[in-house]
């Protein structure tokens, strides 16, 4: 699966479902719920904390590409470091996300013929990430800094494809795609804690189904 073809799909399904801090026993029956519910994106994070990082990601990544092949494109989030971007790829990542911008993870992934998005909040941090390679450039906290704080950073930067993270939720996720951007990473709003730890993934399923109606409702906007 190459770049372009990643692009296109990111373009495409608009919403990535970014699955962070899950107990191991519930991260399958999560990614089955999600697919279920619609969700083609798919960001599984490292946590930095975890000495098992490398090995949880991995299993993760590995289980969604084996069950889902190329009907769901699985990336990995968190990357920051050279050797998370070959983790991600040998378990069979086919993008990387950072909350960051380097310029070392970056190249390493683009070398790798993986999509890249980096995370930035500045027009400077932005420009700098795009001419380094990235497909996308993540515009991190996009909910926390506001719609019109995010219009202001785009309208000179307008060729730069951007993805909206963090505070991004059914309340607003048609308004961040109506103002301009390209996709949006939904976390705990999607991925809901309560419903995981009680098991209620038709309840996940559902929800993921309201957030893909959500975005495709932009077309008719």
């Amino acid at each position: 699966m190459n770049q372009e073809m990643v692009t296109q799909a990111i373009k495409k399904h608009k919403v990535v479902a970014i699955l962070r801090g899950i107990e191991r026993e519930s991260v399958e029956p999560v990614i089955d719920a999600l697919y279920e519910g619609g969700i083609r994106l798919l960001e599984i994070t490292f946590n930095q904390k975890s000495l098992s990082k490398l090995q949880d990601t991995a299993a993760a990544i590995s289980y969604a590409k084996k069950k889902y092949g190329n009907s769901m494109y699985v990336g990995a989030g968190t990357v920051m470091s050279v050797e998370e971007v070959i983790c991600a790829e040998n378990a069979g990542a086919s993008f990387i996300l950072s909350p960051n911008v380097n310029e070392r993870v970056l190249r390493a992934a683009v070398e790798r013929n993986m999509c890249a998005v980096p995370g930035a909040m500045t027009p400077t941090e932005i420009v700098t990430a795009y001419e380094a390679g990235a497909a996308f450039v993540k515009l991190f906290p996009a909910g926390n800094m506001g719609l019109a704080y995010c219009k202001a950073v785009m309208a000179p930067i307008n060729h730069i494809p951007l993805m909206a993270v963090g505070g991004i939720g059914l309340d607003n996720l048609r308004d961040y795609l109506c103002a301009g951007f390209e996709s949006v990473g939904v976390g705990s709003s999607l991925t809901c804690r309560e419903m995981i730890r009680n098991k209620e993934y038709s309840r996940l399923s559902s929800l993921a189904a309201e957030y893909m109606q959500a975005a495709t409702a932009k077309k008719n906007l």
